[in-house]
C-alpha cells in the first residue's frame, strides 16, 4: 500500500473519533443545560427547607452530645463515565487529608479507583449517566445511610463533591444538620404553630432535608462532571482537528510525488516504446 494511501485511511478514521467526541460534546452540552434547570428547582426546595429550620430551631433548639465520640462518614460523589479529567482523583486526593471512619462511594469509575490502602466502602453506588437518574441513586443511598443508622447509631455524615464554581471539592456537612440555624436568634415573638411534637417535627424535616440536599449535591455534582467533559473533549476535539491538518499536508505531499514519480515512468516508457 502507498504512503499516500495510509495516510487517508489515517485521515478517515481520524475524521471517524472526532466525529464520535464531538456528538459526546453535544451531548453534554445539552445536558448541562438540562441540570440548569434541575438545579433551579432544588436550590429553592433546599432553600426553603433551611428557612423553616432556622424558625424552629430559634425557638426548639438542640445540644449535641460533645464527649462521645460519634463515627465520621463521608459520601464521595464520583463519575460513572470517564472523560471528565481528574474529576475522580481529586477526591481519592481529598481523602487523603482526611480522617472518616466509613466511606460510602457513588460512581463506578471512582469505584475502580479506588486504592486498597484506603477503608473499603461500606456501600458503593452507580453514578448518574442523567439527571433523571439521580432520584434512584439517592433513594439508594438514603437506604444505605439509614442500615447504617440501624447499626452504628448516631454519626456525623458529609458529602465530598464537585460544584461548578470550584477547581476543588467541596466538603458539606449533612449529620447533625443545620447546624447554622442552632445558635440563631427568633425571626418571630412568637413560635411556629406545629400539629406535630417539636421531636416528631425535627425528625421529620431531617428526612425531608435529607432527601432534598442529596438531590442537590448529585446535580450539581452531575453538572460539574459534564462541564469538566466539555472542557475535557474541546481539547480532544481540536487536538484531532490539529492533527488531521497535519495529515492532510503530508497525504498532499506524499500524493504529489507519487503522481511525478507516475508521470516520469511514463515519460520513460514512451520513450522506449
Amino acid at each position: 500500500m502507498s504512503q499516500s494511501r495510509r495516510l487517508k485511511q489515517h485521515i478517515t478514521q481520524m475524521e471517524d473519533i472526532r466525529g464520535i467526541l464531538n456528538s459526546m460534546k453535544n451531548l453534554a452540552f445539552i445536558e448541562t443545560h438540562k441540570l440548569l434547570r434541575f438545579q433551579a428547582v432544588q436550590d429553592k426546595v433546599v432553600e426553603s427547607i433551611e428557612k423553616a429550620a432556622v424558625d424552629f430551631l430559634s425557638f426548639y433548639p438542640y445540644t449535641l452530645d460533645t464527649e462521645t465520640k460519634a463515627p465520621r462518614i463521608i459520601i464521595l460523589i464520583g463519575s460513572e463515565r470517564g472523560f471528565c479529567g481528574d474529576f475522580n482523583d481529586s477526591l481519592i486526593d481529598e481523602m487523603a487529608a482526611a480522617i472518616y471512619t466509613d466511606v460510602i462511594i457513588i460512581g463506578s469509575r471512582l469505584a475502580n479507583k479506588w486504592p486498597d490502602s484506603y477503608p473499603e466502602p461500606v456501600a458503593t453506588l452507580d453514578g448518574a449517566n442523567v439527571a433523571e437518574e439521580v432520584p434512584a441513586i439517592v433513594n439508594g443511598l438514603l437506604d444505605a445511610i439509614t442500615s447504617l443508622q440501624e447499626t452504628r447509631g448516631f454519626f456525623e455524615l458529609t458529602a465530598a463533591y464537585h460544584d461548578s464554581a470550584l477547581s476543588r471539592p467541596t466538603l458539606q456537612s449533612l449529620l447533625p444538620p443545620f447546624q447554622h440555624a442552632v445558635q440563631n436568634s427568633p425571626h418571630f415573638g412568637f413560635p411556629p404553630v406545629l400539629n406535630l411534637e417539636p421531636v416528631d417535627f425535627f425528625t421529620d424535616m431531617v428526612e425531608h432535608y435529607l432527601f432534598a440536599v442529596l438531590h442537590k449535591l448529585c446535580y450539581a455534582s452531575l453538572m460539574a462532571e459534564n462541564q469538566r467533559r466539555l472542557q475535557h473533549l474541546d481539547g480532544a476535539v481540536l487536538h484531532l482537528d490539529n492533527e488531521t491538518v497535519k495529515l492532510r499536508r503530508k497525504f498532499q505531499i506524499h500524493r504529489q510525488e507519487e503522481i511525478t514519480e507516475e508521470i516520469e515512468v511514463i515519460l520513460l516508457n514512451a520513450e522506449n516504446l
